[in-house]
């Protein structure tokens, strides 16, 4: 008969070699949570009194906010800049930030309470134009930078040597853009389950140019969001801790979920806000 060479694993007492280590990856150990930020000590008791009443002119905008009604806009050019300063420290800086380029320049920055948001204007010299809080599940300037100049197809792309998956995804993505109604829930497409060739990103990108919206939302890892030169189309990708590209999406919808703050978090915020107006009333004056 014939040997079959069958690699033979020895089991037993001594066996094991004890210098060999399963190797794994290291995840993180620390999650995310929400703590209410400290009032600063500070002498300037007036500033803090400017401070609080602001953030509670905002709070009583947000308790009489009814459905279907624009969401509360608090402009904050007014408010003296010490005060600001307070303001902005109770506030914090919470995970998700937002840069618009384009017609406008803004810079967006969601507080530590989930959809409230500070919003600057620039001009292309860098001067402030406009400075406001709003309480939104996104801004609506954003919404609307991602909307104004785009197009209601895709860009004409020709069909590369080498693509292989880019044509048959293209042509679903432009039969979506044609059929969308308002109301229509998201369509995903997930590239991370399809073999894709360079040649296919190639065609993607050309065919989907970076819009006006760029989106982060750092949480367990990053979700990078961006607009796109189509109307609705947005890319979404997400990276774990280690900065590794885990999901790669193209989403046709008004505003991917995951960069919106959800109802139930405003109703929280509000309430915690008005937890942080008391916490600062204890340190004013009489």
């Amino acid at each position: 008969m014939k040997s079959f060479p069958i690699p033979v694993r020895v089991a037993g007492p001594g066996s094991q070699v004890e210098e060999e280590e399963l190797q794994y990856l290291d995840i993180p150990r620390d999650v995310s949570t929400f703590a209410m930020p400290s009032v600063p000590e500070t002498e300037d008791t007036v500033s803090l009194v400017i401070a609080r009443d602001t953030l509670a002119r905002l709070l009583a905008m947000m308790e009489q906010w009814k459905p279907g009604s624009p969401h509360p806009v608090l402009d904050m050019r007014g408010v003296a800049p010490a005060a600001q300063v307070i303001a902005n420290q109770v506030l914090g800086d919470g995970e998700v930030s937002i840069r618009v380029t384009g017609n406008r320049l803004l810079k967006v920055q969601e507080s530590v309470f989930a959809g409230l948001w500070r919003v600057v204007e620039l001009d292309s010299a860098g001067q402030l134009l406009a400075d406001w809080l709003e309480a939104a599940p996104l801004p609506a300037a954003v919404l609307a930078a991602a909307r104004d100049g785009a197009r209601d197809s895709l860009m004409p792309v020709e069909i590369a040597n080498g693509a292989m998956n880019s044509p048959a995804l293209l042509h679903e993505l432009q039969a979506q853009l044609k059929s969308r109604k308002a109301g229509d829930r998201p369509h995903v497409l997930n590239l991370t389950l399809f073999p894709m060739t360079p040649e296919d990103h190639q065609m993607l990108e050309r065919a989907l140019p970076v819009g006006s919206v760029a989106i982060i939302s750092r949480g367990f890892g990053n979700c990078r969001v961006t607009s796109t030169a189509a109307r609705n189309v947005w890319r979404v990708q997400y990276f774990n801790s280690m900065n590794t590209l885990i999901l790669n999406t193209i989403e046709v919808v008004d505003v991917p979920e995951v960069a919106l703050a959800a109802l139930e978090d405003l109703a929280d915020t509000r309430a915690r806000l008005a937890e942080l107006i008391d916490w600062m009333s204890e340190s004013c004056p009489a």
